[in-house]
């Protein structure tokens, strides 16, 4: 471990290595699991600004959820996230054949929304904690991410640099530059 700025930084995201291989999990990160994407506060209030947008992307039973359940849940922790169908996918996910995929990332990616997707969600496999003095910024391992990690491995890229835009975006471009120097100071 150790500390960028207020960050607490796991020394995993510079040795791990980490590709999502797609065609070999189908995306079962949107569709196993027990609860919902993590979100920030602010993620709330887009989510309920571009419901309306977002809306057409999704599936009938997406729709039926979020319409039921808000456009995100409190869970029995206090943690915000992302609602679910019936206990299982998430709310937003749609389909392209058998691979799940992000309604709200397709609405991005057509320019309806210029939000990409909860930051959780571009992060993985990091998931950042939140604490009042600093935030844990974490490798987080799971099984059906197997075939990421060979493919990580086969191609050479660490998880760091695999989800750069989203380190980006969480936390400044300043900040990740300093990583990548942490990450080059270790090599040697």
């Amino acid at each position: 471990m150790f500390q960028l700025h207020k960050t607490i930084v796991s020394e995993e995201i510079l040795e791990k290595e980490f590709v999502c291989n797609l065609s070999a999990c189908q995306g079962a990160c949107c569709v196993d699991g027990d609860a919902g994407a993590p979100l920030e506060e602010s993620e709330t209030k887009i989510l309920a600004e571009i419901f309306e947008k977002v809306k057409p992307f999704l599936r009938p039973d997406g729709i039926k959820a979020i319409e039921a359940q808000g456009t995100h849940v409190t869970s029995e922790f206090g943690e915000l996230e992302t609602p679910l169908i019936n206990g299982k996918d998430c709310a937003y996910v749609i389909f392209d054949g058998k691979t799940a995929l992000c309604g709200i990332e397709q609405a991005y990616n057509e320019g309806i929304v210029d939000w990409k997707k909860p930051v959780s969600c571009h992060l993985y496999p990091i998931r950042v904690k939140e604490y009042s003095d600093f935030a844990a910024v974490n490798y987080h391992k799971w099984h059906i991410c197997s075939d990421a990690c060979a493919l990580g491995e086969e191609l050479g890229v660490p998880v760091y640099q695999f989800v750069k835009e989203a380190l980006v975006r969480k936390f400044g471009q300043p900040w990740y530059d300093e990583l990548e120097k942490v990450a080059q100071d270790l090599k040697k």
